[in-house]
């Protein structure tokens, strides 16, 4: 299987620092990241809009063209952090639509989009449902017109079946799942499971390993910090046997949000480590 990273990994290089995390002794910029990447043993990409320094038409063709010198597969990844916050945010719906194209004009296939996130994750969410399935019904047919896939992420907000429950209302193979392992484990659910239920939709992941941080409280979403591939509680290679039965043609994406502390600061080391790791469980 392909195996790749979502830039995510380095968002605190990037400036996006949490509260509980150190400041970096220097910023990475995104085309310096760029760089770095290509040069890891991997074969894709998943680029989080919200690092991009700029959208206009020049410099997404450079993004593009050095992708495809690297022969790169690629993810552009929409909605960090709150997405269409629950179906209530118009003005991020109209972003949303905006970068279809954007993801078009890089290459990508499939674009990462976002419902909601956990700040609204213990609000009602038949409402938040209804409403996200007409919106992701609507975008999925200006989608179809780039030929870019749309994948919904569980983004510490739903559990596998009202993930499942929206790729049915919207009913188009242009909308599918960015199948994130660890934010299933955040709501509880069980990420072999929901895999299981979710894996004929999966158009993109976002692979995390997690183990509880001891001395934070079980109801903070970073309870479950990210480790390194193998060394937490989540069964990736069956997450990857599952994917590679159905036959799924995306790569297993690492992605990093908020480090364990035993990794404090060691994005780079942890994201190596990784891809090595899957590279072993994935020689199926």
């Amino acid at each position: 299987m392909k195996i790749g990273i979502d830039s995510y990994c380095y968002h605190r290089l990037f400036g996006e620092v949490y509260p509980q995390q150190d400041q970096p002794g220097s910023l990475l910029s995104f085309d310096e990241f760029l760089e770095k990447a290509i040069e890891l043993p991997i074969d894709g990409l998943s680029l989080e809009s919200c690092f991009f320094p700029k959208f206009d038409a020049h410099y997404l063709q450079a993004v593009k063209g050095i992708l495809d010198s690297a022969g790169m597969d690629r993810v552009y990844a929409w909605g960090h952090p709150d997405g269409l916050e629950r179906g209530q945010n118009p003005g991020a719906y109209d972003e949303m639509l905006a970068h279809i194209e954007y993801a078009s004009q890089i290459g990508a296939k499939v674009m990462r989009v976002v419902g909601s996130s956990l700040l609204f994750r213990f609000e009602p969410h038949g409402p938040q449902l209804e409403k996200l399935g007409q919106q992701f019904a609507e975008a999925t047919k200006i989608a179809e017109r780039y030929e870019v896939k749309l994948a919904v992420e569980n983004h510490i907000d739903y559990n596998a079946d009202e993930i499942l429950q929206l790729v049915r209302h919207v009913n188009s193979p242009y909308f599918g799942v960015n199948f994130d392992t660890g934010n299933f484990l955040r709501v509880l659910d069980d990420p072999i499971q929901a895999m299981e239920k979710l894996a004929p939709y999966v158009y993109a992941t976002h692979i995390k390993d997690l183990l509880p941080v001891k001395g934070v409280p079980a109801n903070e979403w970073y309870f479950f910090s990210c480790v390194p591939t193998n060394q937490g509680m989540i069964d990736n290679r069956k997450i990857a046997e599952i994917l590679h039965a159905q036959g799924y043609e995306g790569f297993l994406a690492v992605e990093i949000d908020f480090l364990h502390p035993d990794y404090r600061n060691q994005e780079e080391q942890v994201v190596r480590q990784s891809i090595a790791e899957l590279r072993k469980i994935t020689t199926f």
